[in-house]
């Protein structure tokens, strides 16, 4: 009955997609039941209205919910309802091209205030375009949230985060680890396999049908821009138009992307101490990338000696300066930061840094989410001894980030239950309309290599690359070339020559000490970025 319902372009997509999962190892199965759920949410459509008041939005943005099953192996069996927002096109009727649908990757990084980017300059013109969409993907709120822990137990006391850690430390990072991927598993129980980008493929797909498009515009940001990958290369005849900013590297997928994203790390940072270098009038802390980089050495040690206000140890501090790896926008207050704490006052630091009761319950459900995509999406050893081997030489090279990465993802060792098989990322000549990706050539969350990757296997592809430049996602950001070329393509889907480059945006002014430092800084993250994934 269901199947004899199914809308026109799915049926006659479905052998190809049928087809590329089956030569790929993963089941027929699932793309027939991607087929039930998207003609049940084509049926069904997306009941728009009031947001939640809770989530404290505009009138401009509308609310609503579409459904997906939680195995799409079995399509009519147990399923879940994900968030949706929507901000309708502003232009004249002759201007509207339908729905753009934006995904923020992290992995575990909802799009629902992605909207309200339509007011902003560098998107205005796209906005009287397109209906601009934002969504919660699976486990991540307010789609009904996974989370591996109680919120903020994390935060609860100061954490290590040694260049070269102990035995001892080494232990109790493995227990804890394990103690996570118990938690995940007793949260989700046999649901938990399909918090995956695979997965999530096949719910943007369900997605494409309750807005009514019959082939989908979308852009994506780093595991975002995965995402938007495979459903490229499931269904390539459903795009209409792709944009992939910052994209992973699909070649080194799971344990295999730690390394070159720690290289990635320690070159950015290396970016960060030389611009601080060059301001040394501001900030004082040396004029070499060296002289800087032992300022925040002491830092990190009197920090695990003595906590900033209790609460910052060296963990804090990492993840604090991991931020400003990856977008220069934080470059300013962090440096102001480590320059006040060198001359006796570490207020700055501790507003920057401590942990935020308000933000824990976030927190947690986005590294829940994060550690339960990364750990399903790829293959990771199980035995200790070469997590221990292997970073233990990468920290010799990339000191800064080599044992984060090792920590962030070592509950994937002992992660419970089947992985996936990673689909292989391709398309072939004349099979997807021309796409664009965008990349920054020195971003350490997703190293270079993977957008060049990505242009090789997606034909027809064209690459956009700010030089010079490493802030992750750069779509809509500071860099009017890059900006101009997603315009573009966005309102005429013309792409510009396979490999186009443009200047860096400017470098940020440093912040005067003599000035106000942000105090309870959240950061001047875009609306547009997601967590990143370290």
């Amino acid at each position: 009955m269901l199947l004899a319902a199914l809308p026109a372009a799915p049926v006659a997509a479905a052998p190809a997609a049928a087809a590329a999962e089956v030569r790929q190892g993963a089941g027929a199965a699932e793309t027939i039941g991607t087929m039930i759920a998207a003609a049940r949410a084509r049926a069904r459509g997306i009941a728009f209205g009031d947001c939640p008041e809770r989530e404290m939005l505009p009138a401009s943005l509308r609310c609503g919910t579409f459904t997906v099953p939680l195995d799409y192996a079995r399509p009519l069996g147990p399923q879940t309802e994900l968030a949706v927002s929507r901000r309708a096109a502003t232009g004249d009727a002759p201007e509207r091209q339908g729905a753009l649908v934006y995904h923020p990757g992290g992995p575990g990084a909802a799009s629902i205030t992605f909207p309200l980017l339509g007011e902003w300059a560098a998107w205005r013109k796209t906005a009287r375009a397109y209906d601009l969409v934002g969504y919660a993907p699976r486990g991540v709120a307010p789609s009904p949230a996974l989370s591996c822990r109680p919120p903020g137990e994390a935060a609860e006391t100061p954490t290590a985060s040694p260049e070269h850690p102990s035995p001892a430390e080494k232990r109790a990072r493995i227990a804890r680890a394990r103690t996570y991927a118990d938690g995940c598993l007793r949260a989700a129980g046999p649901a938990l396999r399909h918090y995956s980008s695979l997965d999530g493929a096949r719910d943007l797909e369900v997605l494409r049908a309750a807005l009514g498009e019959e082939r989908l515009t979308f852009m994506g940001t780093d595991q975002g821009a995965y995402v938007g990958a495979l459903y490229a290369t499931l269904f390539p005849s459903h795009v209409r138009r792709m944009v992939f900013d910052s994209p992973p590297d699909v070649r080194r997928l799971g344990y295999r992307s730690g390394p070159a994203r720690a290289r990635a790390l320690e070159s950015r940072f290396e970016d960060f101490l030389s611009w601080i270098a060059r301001h040394d009038a501001v900030y004082g802390l040396g004029t070499t990338p060296g002289a800087v980089r032992s300022r925040y050495d002491r830092m990190r040690d009197e920090v695990a000696r003595k906590p900033a206000g209790g609460t910052v140890g060296p963990g804090r501090l990492q993840a604090a300066f991991l931020g400003a790896v990856a977008y220069d926008d934080y470059w300013a207050v962090r440096a102001a930061a480590l320059s006040a704490y060198a001359q006796g006052d570490p207020e700055p630091l501790i507003a920057q840094a401590s942990p935020r009761p308000y933000t824990a319950k976030g927190d947690e459900n986005a590294d829940a989410v994060r550690t339960a995509v990364g750990c399903n999406d790829g293959r990771w050893p199980a035995d200790w001894r070469v997590w221990d081997r292997d970073h233990t030489e990468l920290a010799r090279s990339a000191p800064f980030a080599a044992w984060a990465e090792a920590w962030a993802t070592l509950p994937c060792a002992s992660w419970p239950g089947p992985r996936h098989r990673p689909l292989d990322v391709r398309t072939g000549r004349g099979g997807l309309p021309p796409v664009l990706i965008l990349a920054a050539e020195r971003d350490g969350v997703t190293p270079y290599a993977g957008a060049v990757e990505l242009r090789r296997r997606l034909r027809g592809a064209a690459l956009v690359t700010e030089r010079g430049a490493g802030s992750h996602g750069i779509g809509g950001g500071e860099n009017t070339c890059v900006n101009g070329h997603l315009e573009t393509y966005l309102l005429t889907g013309r792409v510009p020559g396979t490999d186009t480059g443009c200047a860096p945006h400017r470098e940020p002014n440093p912040v005067s000490l003599h000035r106000a430092v942000p105090r309870g800084d959240d950061g001047p993250e875009h609306l547009r970025r997601g967590r990143a994934a370290f």
